[in-house]
């Protein structure tokens, strides 16, 4: 017996026809015809000297050959397609894919986006807004921008800026807060999306950060930091906000931060590609763009009196 593989045409004929499990539908995908389909599974068949189709009247069905075979031949077109469709890539320095959170996809990026293309009219950038984590080959993406701790073993990882979080509301609303304690008479806003954080940056900890006695334990609760500050953005209450996500409405003037104390936190946002990668053309521009417009949140810090979550006793 040979491990010696048949021909990768009727590999992939097979491949084809197990899944529609039609040699007419098989041999169309493939645009051969059902003769030269059927040909190739023969041929698969005397390679492997055993049927892996049982031909019935009007359909076939899979032998137990034929069932063994098939997933590793799915997953193995499967890989082989995503390896070819990747190096391809590899010459086009024109496209660019980023995927980042909802929140930050929305504050962050999306308000910035028509100076990028300024600058670089020859990029064309896809942004994909997702929590989940996805994967640089499989997903096809050539940038990750990721809150929180790391690390991020085998990847290029840069941290773009530290964040911090300070109560932000709308100046009409600020008229009524003087103090930490009149925040006890309006709607607090919690962004829930944060709760991973360890040591905890929530209203609580900001009350104890300025030594306060509120009961923070109220109010709507958002999923989704854009939400919160969506919803501070109407008037409707305070949120703790993280200074990444709430500077652009800061610095319109639309929310206002009264107070000088901020809880900072060691999670970060990284901006992240495979190895080498960061040298692309496209890449590499978008680095250097994206450091330079992070660098922009550290006009805020003058004057704030940071605290570091970890310091606060519980």
């Amino acid at each position: 017996m040979t491990d010696r593989l048949p021909p990768l045409t009727a590999l992939r004929a097979f491949d084809a026809a197990a899944r529609h499990m039609s040699f007419a539908k098989a041999a169309a995908e493939l645009n051969i015809t059902p003769a030269a389909l059927s040909f190739q599974i023969k041929s698969l068949e005397e390679h492997l000297g055993q049927p892996v189709f049982r031909r019935l009247n009007r359909a076939v069905e899979l032998t137990e050959a034929g069932r063994t075979l098939a997933p590793g031949a799915a997953d193995g077109f499967a890989t082989l397609t995503t390896a070819w469709r990747n190096t391809r890539r590899l010459q086009d320095n024109t496209t660019l894919t980023v995927t980042a959170g909802p929140a930050f996809t929305a504050k962050w990026l999306a308000p910035r986006l028509y100076d990028f293309a300024q600058d670089h009219p020859e990029i064309e950038l896809r942004l994909s807004a997702s929590l989940r984590i996805m994967d640089f080959t499989r997903d096809e993406i050539d940038v990750a921008i990721r809150f929180g701790y790391g690390p991020d073993d085998g990847l290029f990882s840069q941290r773009l800026a530290d964040e911090w979080m300070t109560p932000v509301m709308t100046p009409e609303l600020a008229k009524q807060v003087k103090t930490p304690l009149d925040l006890a008479e309006i709607t607090l806003l919690h962004d829930d999306s944060i709760r991973f954080l360890k040591p905890s940056c929530d209203w609580a900890a900001w009350f104890k950060a300025v030594d306060v006695n509120v009961d923070s334990s109220h109010g709507p609760r958002f999923s989704q930091a854009d939400h919160a500050i969506d919803a501070a953005l109407t008037g409707t209450g305070a949120v703790l906000a993280r200074i990444s996500l709430s500077h652009k409405e800061l610095y319109d003037g639309r929310l206002v931060a009264p107070f000088a104390t901020a809880l900072t936190t060691k999670a970060h946002f990284r901006f992240i590609c495979p190895k080498g990668a960061e040298t692309r053309p496209q890449i590499k521009a978008f680095l250097v763009w994206i450091m330079k417009e992070a660098e922009k949140t550290r006009s805020f810090e003058e004057g704030r009196n940071f605290i570091a979550s970890e310091d606060i006793q519980g």
